[in-house]
């Protein structure tokens, strides 16, 4: 089996883990998000591509759910005492190894695309990663801070500002001019499934869609397109996609999201079971729809996640 998954970084990483197990054999191509992507102290920082990474290479920090495990923090301290910043967002020691690598081979004329690969080749996912785009993109947000109105790269509203203020407009800078980064097309046309995993549906697998020509393929591959819902009991599971899903005017709740997806791309939605109330107006939109379990408390739960995505694939086939 082919399974395409489009995946953002913690929630689509931990997904991952759980569909390897699932379906052990399966050919997995994960179309990873690079919008949150960042130059930070000279250096090309790719968080979702790397949080994939490591995920499923066995290097992640597990409680934070990014980040080296092991990890210190010294070069970023003598930066620090340099007075060089910014100071709020945390590299390790380790994961800058990882960024220096990357910039080194950019540099030399690699695209991102062939760099990704390059790195999984020490860490071994069982996934074959791509960036959604060799082409710079980076997600924007625009709000009011102080009663000034500006746009912020996304990772300082994310990160510094933790969501603590309202996002007018979610913007991901460079996408209406990028192309899909080689493989892209090709893994989804061949695809037998294709799978939303309870990422950002704003700026995770949002951003992947407004990569022109991802979004057309999907809808026109031909097989089951699945997504699971990331809204358990109208409240995100992790992060705060809730302030993103607002400035794009999306409600924060399982139903709302499946229809921001639309018919038109999704054939099939799963829902917690707390949202179980959801399901008829979901297939009123349209889209199959089945409550299950979606907390992914333990590898064994994630796998059945992902089993019950594929078999609700199959019953959308049928």
């Amino acid at each position: 089996m082919r399974i395409v998954v489009l995946a953002g970084g913690i929630g689509g990483a931990r997904f991952l883990r759980g569909l390897r197990q699932a379906a052990p054999e399966a050919d997995v191509t994960v179309i990873g998000n690079t919008g949150d992507d960042i130059h930070l102290f000279g250096l090309k920082v790719c968080p979702d591509l790397d949080t994939v990474m490591y995920t499923l290479g066995g290097g992640i920090n597990e409680e934070q759910g990014w980040g080296r495990t092991d990890e210190s923090f010294r070069v970023k301290e003598e930066l620090a005492a340099y007075g060089v910043g910014p100071e709020w967002f945390g590299l390790g020691d380790r994961d800058f190894a990882t960024h220096i690598v990357r910039t080194q081979m950019l540099a030399a004329g690699y695209p991102l695309s062939a760099v990704t690969e390059a790195l999984c080749a020490r860490w071994n996912p069982g996934v074959r990663l791509l960036p959604m785009s060799d082409d710079r993109v980076e997600t924007h947000v625009a709000v009011e801070v102080e009663g000034q109105r500006k746009v912020i790269h996304f990772q300082e509203y994310w990160v510094k500002l933790r969501a603590s203020v309202a996002a007018e407009a979610v913007v991901p800078v460079g996408a209406d001019q990028a192309k899909p980064a080689p493989g892209v097309l090709e893994a989804i046309a061949s695809a037998d499934v294709i799978v939303f995993p309870p990422s950002n549906p704003v700026v995770s697998v949002g951003t992947i869609l407004a990569v022109p020509g991802i979004r057309e393929a999907i809808a026109e591959a031909g097989v089951p397109v699945v997504g699971l819902s990331p809204i358990v009991g109208d409240a995100p599971v992790r992060g705060m996609a809730d302030k993103v899903l607002a400035a794009v005017g999306v409600e924060a709740t399982a139903a709302a999201v499946a229809q921001h997806y639309g018919s038109g791309l999704l054939d099939g939605w799963l829902v917690d079971t707390v949202d179980a109330g959801a399901v008829a107006e979901v297939e009123g939109a349209g889209i199959r729809c089945r409550a299950v379990p979606l907390l992914m408390t333990d590898l064994d739960a994630t796998a059945e996640m992902a089993r019950q995505a594929l078999e609700l694939a199959e019953e959308v086939r049928a």
